[in-house]
């Protein structure tokens, strides 16, 4: 039984930071990619920063500069730094993992991320 566990989420001032991190466990396929999406209230998910397991990692336009995407490989952890926050950077933060099996992905329960201006 996969495990997916999120955490880091909460509610802070515009210009604070906050670090997320997503744990996979008892997963018994290989994880490929990584990512973490969002999605605010009346809006569709879009996808935040992806990261490869080589640690190549690509980020929305709107959070480049800001946020930055990491992965620890061995304990199956993606981590998404947000600096700077943003009002506009105010929904339910997902992360996902893709498996070397096509259709075997994973995702979290979300954590919010809430920021006050």
């Amino acid at each position: 039984q996969v495990q997916v566990v999120e955490s880091g989420g909460g509610l802070v001032q515009a210009g604070g930071s906050l670090r997320l991190s997503c744990s996979i466990s008892q997963s018994i396929f290989v994880i490929n990619d990584m990512a973490w999406h969002r999605q605010a209230p009346g809006k569709q998910r879009e996808l935040v920063a992806s990261i490869t397991r080589g640690h190549s990692s690509n980020y929305a336009d709107s959070v480049k500069g800001r946020f930055t995407i990491s992965r620890d490989n061995d304990k199956n952890t993606v981590y998404l730094q947000m600096n700077s926050l943003k009002p506009e950077d105010t929904a339910v933060y997902y992360c996902a993992a893709k498996t070397t099996v096509a259709g075997v992905d994973y995702w979290g329960k979300g954590t919010l991320v809430t920021v006050s201006s």
